[in-house]
């Protein structure tokens, strides 16, 4: 390995090790300021905004990362420049409906759900799905660059920005800490916009070209990414909207702390996987199919010796960290919290899923894995949390991401029969498992 590219690796893992740190003193610092009410309060606000961000904002990163890479490998630079305005002029479409569509349901919050005072909370937050729009896309720039240790550091900034903002907001109130949290967008937008723009711009000038055959691809790429997303989102964003409708806004908070251990995990593997994503993404794109293979198998092994050796510790050691990072009052998450870190665990060893049917041509597989895992978790989440609140979420939690993990099972036996035969994988009119 390079001297540099070894370097860039590292960056990014400090990049996105920081960011994550400063997300999770975010909602600590939120639940200490708000308290264990208005933090729940906070916390389905943000839950709604995020859900309403994911269903009607359109997923065009991951066609950018794959069509981008390709579009570099064949030195088209003019359907490259072309694939980047229309990808921008999809997010703002989708991040204005976002918007619009959280304004109008402000007014009715608290009957929809079953929360007080949510109705200006929520009207403060409407801005952030626009806001936020084009971050995505300037991120995809730098991957086509090779720089996804920038993006890993442009991340602990928006994260740095967000921190600041509750800390201030939360002060005054939900509204007000809500409200700083979308002025914080806005800077942290211009940030990552301006550096995605001159990444885009050291690629070679050319007048653009329409995308002709490959519009059609894309469009498939964009439509079935979204959906995937929409799925994921309502696994990620709806549970804990279900769980406030069934236990209320203070399981909710509880819910919130519960999940940390899940942003653990997720962030130990999150710059192996940005780089899985970007190299991976790369290579397959000029043929080097053994060498993407090899890569999975080696976060696999790797991954799962670190959910080995950390489970058993954190297991043991969850009651004091929720006292000390949280406090005494948000003790009953506990139990939860133990439940989804052995989630978490189990999500860690897979954390691959999550670039490798982007790096393949195949989005679909997200669907029907993620598809299957939200059709188990959201009734269970109605049934589990009505009767043992968040620690019934938790369980749902878990049962879920099994059922998860059976299906890559079953789609990967299926990969490697059609390897075997010869056939190709990542061929765009493949149906997919």
């Amino acid at each position: 390995m390079a001297p540099s590219v070894l370097r860039r690796r590292v960056a990014t893992a400090a990049g996105l090790y920081l960011s994550v740190t400063l997300g999770i003193l975010g909602t600590v610092a939120a639940a200490r300021i708000l308290g264990l009410a208005d933090f729940g309060r906070f916390a389905t606000v943000v839950a709604v905004v995020g859900l309403a961000q994911t269903l009607l904002d359109l997923t065009v990163e991951e066609s950018l990362t794959k069509f981008g890479f390709r579009y570099v490998a064949g030195q088209d630079w003019g359907r490259l420049h072309r694939l980047f305005r229309r990808a921008l002029e999809l997010k703002l479409v989708g991040g204005a409906l976002a918007t619009i569509v959280l304004l109008a349901i402000a007014p009715f919050a608290d009957t929809l759900f079953g929360g007080d005072d949510l109705a200006a909370p929520m009207a403060a937050a409407a801005a952030l799905p626009l806001l936020a729009a084009p971050e995505n896309v300037s991120a995809s720039a730098l991957l086509l660059r090779g720089r996804y240790d920038l993006r890993g550091w442009l991340l602990s900034a928006t994260m740095g920005i967000r921190l600041v903002a509750i800390v201030v907001g939360a002060s005054i109130g939900v509204t007000a800490a809500l409200a700083a949290l979308a002025i914080g967008q806005l800077f942290a937008t211009a940030i990552s916009g301006t550096a995605g723009l001159q990444a885009l711009r050291r690629f070679p000038r050319a007048p653009t070209r329409p995308l002709d055959e490959d519009r059609r691809e894309i469009f498939s790429f964009v439509l079935q990414s979204s959906i995937a997303t929409g799925v994921i989102s309502l696994r990620t964003a709806l549970a804990p909207v279900l769980l406030g409708l069934v236990a209320g806004t203070t399981q909710v908070g509880y819910y919130r702390v519960a999940l940390a251990p899940q942003s653990g995990f997720s962030a130990a593997s999150a710059p192996v996987r940005l780089v899985l994503l970007t190299e991976q993404t790369r290579d397959w794109e000029h043929g080097r199919t053994p060498t993407v293979l090899r890569g999975l198998r080696r976060y696999s092994l790797g991954a799962a010796a670190v959910a080995a050796v950390s489970l058993p510790i954190f297991l043991l050691l969850m009651p004091w960290l929720v006292r000390v990072v949280f406090g005494p009052d948000y003790l009953p998450a506990v139990s939860a919290a133990r439940i989804v870190l052995v989630s978490a665990a189990i999500l860690l060893v897979l954390g691959w899923t999550k670039s490798f049917p982007v790096t393949i041509g195949r989005p679909r597989l997200r669907i029907l894995t993620h598809g299957l895992e939200t059709i188990v978790l959201l009734p269970l989440v109605l049934v589990l949390g009505d009767r043992w609140g968040v620690t019934g979420a938790a369980v749902a939690i878990l049962i879920s991401t099994l059922v998860f993990a059976a299906a890559w099972l079953v789609v990967l036996a299926r990969l490697r029969t059609e390897l075997r035969s010869g056939r190709t994988v990542g061929a765009p009119t493949a149906a997919g498992p």
